[in-house]
């Protein structure tokens, strides 16, 4: 693959030429004999750093079609960043910042979505991506490629690449065939100070060996991705021999050392803990990827014994991370005296106008796009219940990616074998009017872009599926009240690892400790059979692995689809015309404890 148009090995980023700003310097008294020693030169600056932005740029919500709330009453978007970012910069000084981020930046709203598929930026003559127009504006130095920067293919992303004015960083994203960087794997920024020699500061890109498996179909012989440590420590004693005073990793790779697709990869999704451990030579790392907040997290080298900082930023723009870096020279050269981090809330501030004014026409554009009615519905269905209750818009889900595989596997060798589904609740607030049918509507469904495949499985293996699925329930004693809001998520396990699966019928006995809930697994009204063979429509994610779901991952593959799910969804409404529940939805799976229905 062709390397960004910035030369990796000699970009050098003069960042301003005004005087940096100094830390106080108290005074020393004069000895007795001699002159007063020189005080310490010094000098501070700060790198702020986003990540996992997901195609937010406004404060809204195009699922909803209204501005964006939550229960913590966060806000979202670059709009709100750039006025935090303006607002750091006039503090400190515009010539002591960075700016960065880690990755996933242009997948996760209908806003992304619109100019990556219905008004593609690949287009002859096609526009610029808003997520680049943003990004550019407020003045980012770099960013770490995400997963899901892949998820629409290589071309979205190179053009991507090239409508930015700053560099996207991926160390161990390399071509297939040279396992040459496909990707700038770093970027140097030189930052003035008052002292006569200027800082350089490395940022090293990182990003997620999980691509390698959930977009397996956009990078197979293009692209492998090693793991995040084995980078690190290929690049960071470069960047130091290069005369990188600081070096500042931004990975999109969460902090806890674990992976959501088991073994299917030899490398760690969750990697950024390990690397600080393992890598000397690393200052502070910007972490991405695991959706989560952390201010400040320090993790011990073990080489050097010597701390590294990392922050994670809460996603979607809702935070701003600071890292506050104080430099003192030293034996000729700068060294780093002490590392910060913390985090500022987005919703302290208005959007920039400026961001607002920007992108109103795409905006426009997106909004009316999603509005578009599509069909209607008999009857409201939401998913407020469906975490505990079989509800008709998870059985819709199911119903549209079952009959898409039977017609694709009808006249094969498969056509006569039973289709069963899997579909999880992807957001609680999502539903169907009765009445009109929109393309959000439809589309707040599935806010993933998942793909459909069909795998081979037997009564055995879906079984033990669901067991696996049903872990996500906290084991709940007979008689034992009830509380739906303590009764999920068990073990941290998100709404997205937990599947129903449609077209047989089931108990979950949530009395009982998981692995042995799953109670008169049927199919035909009579007990599964072990050996007995299933197609089942699955998304691209979970069959490639993502939630480390037994079985499926080595399933053998029937059929697979491009297009995604909640494109087939929107497609089915419109060749309907209505939704009517009573032609896809019942109960087919409920909690009991000890035989009796929970609810």
């Amino acid at each position: 693959m062709p390397l960004n148009r910035r030369t990796f090995l000699e970009s050098s980023v003069a960042v301003g030429a005004g005087a940096a700003l100094t830390t106080g310097v108290a005074a020393v008294p004069a000895q007795a004999h001699g002159p007063a020693p020189r005080p310490a030169r010094r000098y501070s600056f700060t790198v702020m750093g986003t990540t996992d932005l997901h195609g937010n740029v406004f404060n809204w919500d195009y699922f909803t079609d209204k501005e964006f709330d939550d229960k913590a009453h966060n806000d979202v978007g670059l709009a709100k960043i750039s006025t935090l970012v303006d607002q750091v910069r006039e503090a400190k000084g515009r010539c002591n910042t960075l700016l960065i981020d880690a990755g996933d930046t242009i997948q996760g709203t209908q806003l992304s979505y619109y100019y990556a598929k219905v008004d593609p930026i690949t287009a002859r003559r096609g526009p610029v991506h808003p997520m680049a127009q943003a990004m550019n504006a407020i003045g980012y130095d770099a960013a770490a490629l995400g997963n899901h920067e892949f998820n629409y293919g290589i071309p979205v992303l190179r053009k991507f690449e090239e409508q930015c004015d700053f560099p996207l960083l991926g160390a161990n994203a390399l071509d297939a065939k040279t396992l040459r960087p496909a990707f700038p794997p770093y970027s140097m920024h030189r930052l003035r100070t008052p002292h006569g020699r200027d800082v350089k500061v490395a940022v090293l890109g990182l990003t997620n060996p999980g691509i390698a498996i959930w977009d397996k179909a956009n990078v197979s012989g293009k692209m492998v991705f090693p793991g995040l440590e084995e980078q690190a420590a290929k690049w960071v004693p470069r960047l130091r021999s290069m005369g990188a005073d600081v070096v500042v990793v931004s990975a999109h790779s969460g902090s806890s050392g674990t992976s959501s697709y088991g073994d299917q990869l030899p490398h760690i999704e969750n990697a950024a803990g390990l690397v600080a451990e393992q890598v000397p030579g690393i200052d502070a790392i910007l972490v991405g990827h695991a959706h989560t907040e952390i201010s400040e997290y320090r993790v011990r080298n073990k080489e050097t014994g010597k701390d590294v900082v990392l922050s994670e930023p809460l996603k979607w723009g809702q935070r701003l991370t600071l890292f506050d870096f104080d430099l003192v020279w030293e034996k000729g050269r700068w060294v780093v005296e002490k590392v910060g981090a913390q985090v500022l809330n987005s919703n302290t501030v208005e959007e920039d106008p400026e961001i607002v004014g920007l992108l109103a026409d795409e905006h426009r554009k997106v909004v009316a796009y999603v509005n578009q009615i599509i069909g209607t519905s008999s009857a409201t269905m939401a998913t407020a219940d469906a975490p505990w209750k079989d509800e008709p818009i998870i059985d819709l889900i199911n119903h549209v990616q079952a009959e898409t595989v039977k017609q694709a596997l009808a006249g094969g060798a498969y056509a006569a074998l039973p289709v069963l589904s899997q579909a999880s609740c992807f957001s609680r607030t999502a539903a169907i009017p009765a009445g009109q049918v929109t393309i959000r509507d439809a589309a707040g469904l599935y806010v993933f872009e998942n793909t459909l495949e069909a795998r081979l499985l037997t009564g055995a293996q879906i079984k033990d599926y669901l067991e696996f699925s049903a872990r996500y329930y906290v084991q709940t004693p007979a008689g034992a009240p009830v509380d739906t809001a303590k009764l999920t998520n068990a073990g941290g396990t998100p709404d997205y690892n937990y599947d129903v699966v449609y077209g047989v019928t089931y108990e979950i006995d949530i009395a009982r400790p998981a692995g042995s809930r799953i109670v008169n697994l049927s199919f035909g009204g009579k007990p599964i059979d072990p050996a007995a063979q299933f197609v089942l429509a699955v998304n691209n994610y979970r069959a490639s692995g993502g939630g480390a779901f037994p079985h499926v991952a080595g399933a053998q593959q029937l059929w697979a689809n491009s297009d995604e799910i909640r494109n087939t969804i929107i497609q089915w409404v419109k060749a309907k015309g209505s939704i009517d529940p009573g032609q896809f939805a019942s109960v087919d799976w409920r909690l009991t404890r000890d035989g009796v229905p929970v609810f």
